[in-house]
């Protein structure tokens, strides 16, 4: 289904062309004085200089052909020559009602889709997720499903943080503390235990303890550094504790993603591609592209366009260790071998702009990525608290992320239970879904890449741009139409009509603009986007339901036409939250 803008792009472009100039002229947009018209089109201006005339008579020879067009209401010259466009409503009408049969409201499939991989959540296995981890994964996760909605195949994958030295830190505290435990007895040749020696709990506290020593003890540092070693070089003992480690975090992890309505299809790690670099490093080197320097193994990714310092990519330290950098670039030569993407999506930190650039650039040198495939890097700002530093708890440390959803769910149950008639189970239940979109909105209202105020207290509004709000829309709009249902009134076969009022017509226009809001978030990676369409949405329904009296209406055909334009709003709203990641309950 051809987006609404590129029809009435047409209409206007075929009358260019009958007036003797050309189509591409005819371009519409919407109108940035809504006062005046509904959409604009300032070809005139654009074909003046070519045509050598003046632009206001091009703009009136085009007019005479708009004059009996079945698209437009209005098609009227303001000088200096804009073509000022309101359009019939004969025309959204039809559009809308064609909008209804469609699947997906109109969203066309693409003729070959890609395969996508997205890289996001990243958290380290060590220590429990945190408020920093909520970006990454509320984004991630949205991107992943817009891509799915227009018709891609995408696979998410988590990339655990699970193989560096903080697994060495956490053995080499844990001997501290339980030396008689058979993993360290490097004689043993039994079974291992089947439980771990410590719950979720211990290995929170354990982890931050030997982080802490290994900064102050540089023995210990060094014994966490062997102790890693050893893990990596497939030590019995280290490698059955590693696994216990792994369970107990990610079964604590997937609790969490799953409160948050994240869900990957991949629980891969630094791990998993441990065993592939030393074939990685031997093909860099055997080809030419690595390099010794200062005892390390490098490979030069400047360029010679470059406008600052791009240093070279490191593949080994010079004592032979493996970096970040091995690992990201053997998971992309493993993801391009098992997977063959078109695509991979990363969704990190922006402050990681520089390294990803310089992985990115390795990649395609070293040539481990095809020449045809899209290495993307989404780099999100942070969190911050009121203050404007990144959000802390009340006694100034790094908040859990389970803390944060759990103070929503608390301060939404509050709201719903004051003035509302709700049993306390269902009110517990409804607010952990309102809560969920008061905090994915509230992030991802905003530009990935802009930092922003965590404000709790305006996130759980029920007023302004918030998730709540969209909320409190779609149940109002459920509640109008099973109303129409149970006076006897059917939700089936139903057609929008034309509009009557300007708060319709108002809201025809933002549901015609659905299909162009989803391909362009999708292709800018900008779920922000949709947050911004499905505010207005919600506004513009708003306006029109506290302009018409809807149920109460006594031609019943007009009725009819309202509870179908109700019912495509209520539609295209909740595909629009799902794609967010969130959804609307019954009531509230």
């Amino acid at each position: 289904m051809k987006k609404f803008l590129d029809l009435l792009s047409s209409e206007v472009g075929s009358a260019f062309e009958k007036a003797g100039y050309e189509k591409e002229l005819g371009r519409v947009t919407i109108s940035n004085r809504p006062d005046l018209c509904e959409y604009q089109c300032n070809g005139a201006m654009a074909g003046a200089k070519k045509y050598k005339k003046a632009p206001v008579m091009i703009a009136n020879e085009v007019a005479e052909f708009l004059k009996n067009s079945e698209v437009f209401e209005k098609a009227e010259v303001v000088p200096p020559g804009f073509l000022n466009l309101n359009v019939s409503g004969e025309m959204i009408q039809k559009y809308l009602n064609e909008m209804a049969s469609e699947a997906k409201f109109g969203v066309e499939a693409p003729a070959q889709p890609k395969k996508i991989m997205i890289d996001y959540g990243g958290p380290n296995v060590a220590k429990p997720l945190h408020v920093g981890h909520l970006r990454s994964a509320v984004i991630g996760e949205s991107i992943k499903r817009i891509a799915r909605y227009m018709g891609h195949d995408v696979t998410g994958d988590i990339h655990l943080g699970d193989w560096g030295l903080q697994m060495g830190l956490i053995i080499t505290e844990l001997k501290l503390r339980q030396p008689d435990l058979v993993y360290f007895d490097e004689s043993f040749e039994g079974e291992y235990p089947t439980e771990a020696p410590f719950t979720i709990s211990e290995l929170e506290e354990i982890y931050p303890t030997a982080s802490g020593k290994s900064k102050e003890d540089p023995a210990y540092k060094e014994e966490a550094m062997q102790n890693t070693f050893k893990l990596q070089n497939g030590v019995r003992g280290y490698r059955a504790l590693w696994k216990h480690i792994l369970n107990v975090s990610v079964t604590d992890l997937k609790k969490n993603y799953e409160n948050l309505s994240v869900e990957f299809d991949l629980w891969k790690g630094e791990s998993d591609v441990h065993d592939v670099i030393p074939e990685m490093v031997d093909y860099m080197k055997k080809e030419g592209y690595a390099h010794e320097s200062e005892g390390a193994l490098v490979v030069d990714v400047k360029e010679e366009t470059d406008t600052k310092e791009i240093p070279p990519c490191m593949i080994l330290k010079s004592d032979g260790a493996a970096l970040y950098n091995t690992t990201d670039l053997a998971t992309i030569m493993v993801r391009m071998r098992e997977y063959k993407p078109d695509e991979i999506i990363y969704v990190v930190d922006k402050r990681q702009d520089l390294y990803f650039e310089q992985v990115f650039r390795c990649a395609r040198k070293t040539k481990l990525v095809d020449e045809n495939t899209s290495l993307k890097f989404l780099g999100f700002g942070t969190m911050n608290g009121k203050d404007g530093k990144p959000f802390k708890t009340r006694q100034g440390g790094v908040m859990r992320l389970e803390h944060l959803i759990a103070d929503i769910n608390e301060e939404m149950l509050k709201k719903i239970l004051s003035g509302r008639e709700m049993d306390r189970s269902e009110a517990e239940e409804t607010s952990k879904v309102i809560a969920l979109s008061a905090l994915k909105y509230g992030d991802l209202s905003n530009q990935a890449s802009k930092d922003y105020v965590f404000d709790i207290d305006r996130f759980t509004s029920f007023e302004g741009d918030t998730g709540p709000y969209l909320l409190y829309t779609v149940v109002r709009i459920k509640s109008i139409l099973k109303r129409y249902a149970e006076n006897g009134g059917s939700l089936e076969g139903l057609a929008c009509k034309n509009y009557s009022n300007t708060s319709e017509k108002n809201l025809m226009m933002q549901l015609v603009l659905f299909n162009s809001v989803m391909e362009s978030a999708y292709e800018e990676i900008a779920p922000h986007k949709i947050c911004a369409y499905l505010y207005d949405l919600a506004n513009a329904f708003n306006s029109f339901y506290h302009e018409t009296k809807i149920l109460s209406e006594e031609d019943e055909a007009k009725k009819a036409g309202w509870i179908a334009l109700l019912s495509l709003t209520k539609d295209v709203a909740e595909s629009c939250m799902d794609v967010l990641g969130f959804s609307a309950p019954e009531r509230m």
